[in-house]
């Protein structure tokens, strides 16, 4: 049981290591197969796992599950990140869309500056 669930953590281990070094990178991501390929692999840890007795975990396996835990926490960490930057970059673009389509009739500063009306 424990090489099935070695083998499942090692799949897991590099869907998110693919994902996380490409989010690093600025790479051409599918997030969808990514997501797909993430979730398929977690619900086929949660499967193999509920075989095993917790008491009976090797050192080894659980030196595993601790190197899962920590791509999981990096790869979270990154995901936040590039979810911040595309929010600012959103948000940038909302902000100058909207100014380019005001006159500036309403609007009475840029960036503290008042205007000349």
């Amino acid at each position: 049981m424990e090489a099935v669930l070695t083998q499942a953590i090692q799949r897991l281990e590099a869907v998110l290591a693919g994902e996380t070094n490409a989010l690093r990178v600025n790479a051409g991501l599918n997030l969808a197969e990514t997501t797909n390929r993430k979730n398929q692999s977690l619900l086929e840890l949660s499967r193999i796992s509920r075989g095993v007795d917790p008491r009976t975990v090797t050192p080894a396996l659980k030196e595993k599950l601790d190197v899962l835990r920590w791509r999981l926490d990096e790869n979270s960490r990154v995901l936040k990140l590039h979810m911040a930057a595309t929010q600012e970059i959103s948000n940038l673009i909302a902000r100058a869309m909207a100014n380019a389509e005001s006159d500036g009739t309403y609007g009475s500063s840029i960036k503290g500056v008042k205007r000349d009306t």
